[in-house]
This record gives C-alpha cells, sequence and structure tokens, in this order.
C-alpha cells in the first residue's frame, strides 16, 4: 500500500502555514478538516489521523473543541493510528485519560529534547535532538497505561498509547511559520528578539532531523493498514512490525 489516507484535524484556526506545512510532510493522501469551524469527518474511513497544534487549550469548554474528542475517542477505540503535535498531542493525551495543564511557563524556540530511543516513532533521530517548540499547557499525567518517550526540563515531549503517538514540539515548522509565531506572541521585546535570532538556516537545518516522525508514523501505518488486510483476507500470519 503506497498511499494511505490520513484525516488531518486541523485546529490552528485558519492558519494557511499549518495546512502548507503538514502536506509537505506527510507522505500520503490527506483529507483536511477544520475542527475550529466545526467541521468533523462524516466517516471514520481512515487509515490514520493526525492532530495538528492550536492557539486553543485543550481544556476549555468550547463545543468545537467537545466535538473533536468525541470523533476522536470514536476514532482510537476503532483502532485508528494516530499522531499528535503539540496541541494534538494533548488532546490525544487527554481523550486518553491523560491531564493537560498550564505549566506556569511558555516553551518557546529551538529546543534540545531528548528521546528514551524505545520507540520506532523515533527511528534516526538521534537520542539528544533540536525541535522548534512553542506551549505553555502541557501533559502533566500520562493516559493509563502510556509510555513516555520524550522530554526535557519543560514537559512531556512524547507518548505512546497502543496505536496512538503524540509529540509536543513541532518537527513541520519551517522558518517562515516559527517566525511569524513568535511576532505574535506577546512577548517581552528581549525575549522576542532573542528568540527571533534563534531562527536562523542552521537551527532550522538541524530541527530538519525530528522530521523522522512524519515518515515514521507514516510507515507505521502503512504497515497497521496491511495488517488489518490480512486479517480482512483470512491470513493468520501477521504483515510488518510494531515496537
Amino acid at each position: 500500500m503506497s498511499h494511505v489516507r490520513i484525516a488531518v484535524l486541523n485546529a490552528a484556526h485558519e492558519d494557511a502555514n499549518t495546512t502548507r506545512n503538514f502536506r509537505r510532510e506527510l507522505d500520503a493522501s490527506l483529507a483536511e478538516f477544520d475542527v475550529t469551524d466545526g467541521e468533523l469527518p462524516p466517516h471514520h474511513e481512515f487509515d490514520g489521523l493526525v492532530v495538528t497544534g492550536s492557539r486553543s487549550s485543550v481544556y476549555w469548554e468550547e463545543a468545537w473543541i467537545d466535538a473533536a474528542k468525541e470523533w476522536v475517542s470514536e476514532a482510537l477505540e476503532q483502532g485508528m493510528p494516530a499522531l499528535g503535535i503539540c496541541w494534538g498531542h494533548q488532546l490525544l493525551a487527554d481523550v486518553l485519560g491523560g491531564t493537560v495543564e498550564d505549566m506556569g511557563a511558555y516553551e518557546v524556540g529551538y529546543s534540545e529534547i531528548d528521546h528514551h530511543g524505545n520507540s520506532r516513532l523515533f527511528d534516526g533521530i538521534a537520542q539528544t535532538f533540536t525541535a522548534f517548540t512553542s506551549h505553555a499547557d502541557a501533559v502533566t499525567e500520562l493516559p493509563p497505561g502510556a509510555t513516555p518517550l520524550a522530554e526535557n526540563e519543560y514537559s512531556n515531549h512524547g507518548f505512546r498509547k497502543g496505536r496512538v503517538f503524540g509529540v509536543q514540539f513541532h518537527p513541520e515548522y519551517d522558518t517562515k511559520t516559527a517566525r511569524e509565531l513568535v511576532h505574535r506572541k506577546d512577548l517581552d521585546p528581549d525575549r522576542r528578539d532573542a528568540v527571533l535570532a534563534e531562527i536562523t538556516d542552521e537551527n532550522y537545518a538541524a530541527a530538519c532531523e525530528a522530521k523522522l516522525v512524519f515518515e515514521n508514523f507514516i510507515e507505521f501505518v502503512r504497515e497497521t493498514a496491511a495488517d488489518t488486510t490480512a486479517t480482512v483476507d483470512g491470513q493468520s500470519e501477521s504483515v510488518g512490525r510494531s515496537d
């Protein structure tokens, strides 16, 4: 199966950068839905799910957030592989029974993150790697049964539970997206200037290694879809691998 079908739940409040970034990074057939406008897939007939970042907080009481949680919960119950990025990471954790809270700080800019080396999601990525970050909320308690995959001094930066993966950092960001985000944030001028000074071609190149999470996830989705097809066809042996 070459091109798997991925539902992209876009929670970025009509930020064109998000659409561009995920279309560039995901080697799959994408169906994008603006969940902030109440748009959700009409069914669950996809091979996988990706949930983007957002300017909102997962714990806000808003109708579109509740609707997105309900659809995602149904998708996960059906065994759909899922990857959450930043807000998406937090949403998946919340839906699975974890806790998301304001962490009392704002992590923004290129950060160093450590992963445990025990998940295929980070195949090919150095154990200490660089990625762009932007978040004031964090997963403070993982879902029951979830495995932590990555973290830094701010928060958890990755978890897995079954077919569900989440990463707090932004592997999809390019320098244009990063600069525009920093300019619209209410930052102290000195901190804003310092973060903008970090958004260089050199730091972006270093952070590109983290983009492998997309390739690794799509490969996982392909194998999961192949497993499902084999089961439907009555084959008993497993196709592909999962860690």
